[in-house]
Parts: C-alpha cells; sequence; structure tokens
C-alpha cells in the first residue's frame, strides 16, 4: 500500500510500529518486539533504532523496552516516570516529557498528548507507577505528520489535537475491552477529520474482538477515507 512523503512503516503488531523518517531515522513505536506473538521472528532483531517512543507502561507496550534500547542505544522518549524508571534501570539516554510539551529529537518534532487510558510498569513482582498513559503527534524532516493515539478511550479533544497539527496520518486502537472498538473508533475518525487511518491494538488475544472490517463498515459514510489494514510484518511505504 502507498503511503508516500518518503516515509516507511512496518507493522510489528500489536501496537508495535517501526517507522523510517525522510532523513532516514529509524523509529519504533511501544517496544513489544522479542515477546511479541504477533511480531515475525525476521523482524525481532532491532538492534539499529535510533528514537524509540513509549506511550505507556503496560506489557504489551514496554515489555522489551531494556533490551531493545540496551541492544540498539536509541534514544527513549516517555512520560517523566518511564523515563525515570529506564534511567534507574541504567538507560542514559531516556528523556522524559509529559503531555502538552514538544521537543526534537534526532530532528523530529514530538509532541506528547492527552490519552485516556492508565500506566503501569511490571518490574519483577512489583507494580510500579508509570505515570499517565499518552499519544504523540510526530512530525517527520518534511512535515509529514503522524497521531499516534496510544492506547486510549474516545475522548472530545481529539478534535483540537487534529485542529493544531494536522495529522497526515491517524493510527488508533480498535481492538476494544482495554480500548476503544470500531463504534468508537470511526467516532474519532469523524472528531479528527482523518482520511488515512492505521488501525492497531486488535487480534492479538481473545479479548480484542475489534476488526478493521468492522471500522469499515462503520466508516462508510466518510468520504474518500483510506483504511490501511496492514498485517504484521508488512509495510506502508
Amino acid at each position: 500500500m502507498t503511503l508516500g512523503r518518503d516515509t516507511a512503516i512496518t507493522y510489528l503488531g500489536h501496537s508495535t510500529f517501526r517507522l523510517q523518517s525522510p532523513g532516514g531515522k529509524q523509529i519504533l513505536i511501544d517496544p513489544w518486539v522479542m515477546t511479541n506473538p504477533m511480531c515475525p521472528d525476521n523482524l525481532k532483531n532491532v538492534d539499529d533504532l535510533d528514537l524509540v517512543l513509549i506511550t505507556h507502561g503496560h506489557m504489551d507496550h514496554f515489555a522489551d523496552a531494556l533490551p531493545v534500547l540496551q541492544a540498539s542505544g536509541a534514544t527513549a522518549v516517555g512520560m517523566f516516570e518511564i523515563a525515570a524508571w529506564l534511567n534507574a534501570k541504567g538507560i542514559e539516554n531516556a528523556i522524559g516529557m509529559n503531555k502538552g510539551g514538544s521537543q526534537q529529537v534526532e530532528g523530529i518534532t514530538i509532541t506528547a498528548v492527552h490519552a485516556d487510558h492508565s500506566s503501569a510498569i511490571q518490574d519483577g513482582e512489583q507494580t510500579v507507577y508509570g505515570g499517565e498513559a499518552c499519544g504523540y503527534v510526530i512530525e517527520f524532516e518534511n512535515g509529514f505528520t503522524i497521531y499516534n493515539t496510544g492506547d486510549t478511550a474516545l475522548f472530545g479533544d481529539m478534535r483540537l489535537i487534529a485542529e493544531m497539527h494536522q495529522p497526515d496520518l491517524l493510527m488508533l486502537p480498535i481492538g476494544d475491552h482495554f480500548t476503544m472498538g470500531p463504534a468508537a473508533a470511526a467516532q474519532a475518525i469523524r472528531l479528527t477529520g482523518a482520511t488515512r487511518v492505521l488501525p492497531m491494538h486488535y487480534g492479538t488475544f481473545p479479548l480484542l474482538t475489534g476488526t478493521p472490517e468492522k471500522l469499515r463498515e462503520l466508516t462508510t459514510d466518510i468520504p474518500d477515507l483510506q483504511i490501511y489494514d496492514i498485517k504484521p510484518g508488512e509495510k506502508l511505504v
């Protein structure tokens, strides 16, 4: 499928994506790779990354953060509490931020935005507070912009985020139970005015019953909408 704008996105399963920016930077969103049952074996080696974005501390987004960052030496970006936990584990190049803030890392502008979800880190037998969950608006070197909502429920300020940043691509969960299902995701598409959508967080576990097909059924009224139903291992370029 064609994405354009000199950007490539490879789906590693669940909510984990590998992105190549127009400037050649290698970016991973939510480091659940080696232990992710949906990630193809030939894509589990991610030691050549420049940047890792972490939306929250739940294991299906964060379980492989330490080995990924240790192997790659990439800069990690996450909420303040996530970065503090990584620093305490010996990851020096973890940059904490908070909702509403923006920063430029590796030539890419990252804005942390609201997500309506929880966050906690499983540290052995302990459950550690992980701050709040977030989404990210990612603006690449050539202006191409992605709004990755992270794990979230539907909330009205998605409209404001889209009005302010005018994303070219919306990445949003559709699995239901822990996040939006297709009905709420369809409304999120309407709120943001998105015309290009990449679904995530579905199909990994039996509880995640939402599907891209159902999302399509609920959005037939939206003109020119493209829903990219890509499978783990497939790439948008």
